[in-house]
């Protein structure tokens, strides 16, 4: 693999990645307002790449995307590794050999997309960037991420994000009516519990809500006790979008999130259903910014969030504000997770 590729040299990559993402951001937008909802939804392709189903406002995204990338890789020959691509990867310019690239890039164009082509939900366009490793690379090996909002035709704001390993979180808002941007602040919460506050178990979609509402339950009653009669103890907040579940963290709106849908494989299969749709390693490629702004990000069992830099392998993550909540959380969490045996 050609040399070189740490934190500092990917900061060269971070302007032309930032333009790529409001390239994207654009092309999306433009789709929105002119095609219907139910233009956008069909589907375009189930089977035929690695990753989701890929609906026809994906293909926006990934249009922008190799055009904006084939740009950026005449100067960083580079790795792509995206859903809807033969293979699951591209290498850039055309040509060029794998192992001459410095870079490895895994990019979602659209996370969120169900929630967006119904205008419900602000989507995400998420990147990280590594050193190329080849087959080796991990999630771990990121050290330039960007996460970019795509937001609704309805809301005139919508926010980018980025870090740099080591270098702390730098965000802006942009302005839709005005074409400027701001400087943004976001501080997670600095909450010590869970109380009045959005706390999630991630259950989209059927097979087993039951299980993991179970978990939830179990948890909440564990670290706040029965609510008083007619209040709730806490909330939580389904966002069918991991880039955005991990901003409602960052931003301060929600204290823990936790997918754990990996974890239920067995139940399922016991119930003579199929493996559920997970997070996937593109979901969480830009998780190093809300780390390098304060957030406790874990895979299911507490270790450093990792997994291969690819598209196909189930990810379970947690996601904690702060390590006070961790601290509370963590163990009944765990334990929680031993009764209902998925661990």
């Amino acid at each position: 693999m050609r040399e070189g590729g740490g934190a500092t040299d990917a900061k060269v990559l971070l302007e032309p990645l930032l333009a790529l993402h409001d390239r994207i951001r654009d092309a999306v937008l433009r789709a929105c307002e002119q095609q219907s909802s139910a233009d956008l939804s069909a589907v375009a392709s189930d089977d035929t790449s690695p990753g989701d189903t890929i609906y026809a406002i994906d293909r926006v995204g990934e249009a922008a995307l190799e055009e904006g990338l084939a740009e950026i890789a005449l100067t960083e020959p580079l790795v792509l590794v995206a859903e809807g691509l033969a293979g699951g990867k591209l290498v850039l310019p055309r040509g060029t050999s794998e192992s001459g690239c410095r870079w490895r890039i895994l990019m979602d164009p659209i996370d969120g997309t169900r929630g967006l082509m119904f205008q419900k939900r602000s989507a995400w366009i998420l990147t990280g960037v590594a050193p190329n490793k080849g087959d080796h690379t991990r999630l771990r090996d990121i050290t330039l991420a960007v996460q970019t909002e795509i937001p609704l035709l309805k809301q005139h704001l919508g926010d980018q994000l980025w870090a740099v390993r080591g270098g702390g979180t730098q965000a802006r808002r942009f302005d839709r009516v005005s074409g400027r941007t701001a400087p943004l602040t976001l501080r997670p919460s600095r909450a010590g519990t869970i109380e009045h506050g959005f706390s999630t178990v991630v259950r989209f979609f059927p097979g087993a809500r039951d299980v993991l509402a179970a978990v939830d339950d179990d948890l909440v009653l564990a670290v706040l006790g029965p609510p008083p009669a007619g209040r709730a103890a806490c909330f939580e907040d389904q966002y069918a979008s991991t880039g955005g579940q991990l901003y409602e963290l960052m931003a301060g709106h929600d204290r823990f999130i936790a997918d754990l849908r990996p974890l239920t494989m067995a139940v399922l299969a016991e119930r003579g259903l199929p493996q559920p749709l997970c997070c996937h390693p593109y979901d969480v490629c830009a998780s190093l910014i809300a780390e390098e702004l304060g957030v406790v990000v874990t895979d299911a069992f507490g270790a450093p969030l990792d997994a291969p830099f690819e598209l196909e392998s189930d990810v379970a993550w947690i996601g904690y504000a702060n390590a006070q909540l961790r601290a509370v959380l963590e163990p009944q969490l765990r334990l929680a997770l031993r009764q209902r045996k998925l661990s």
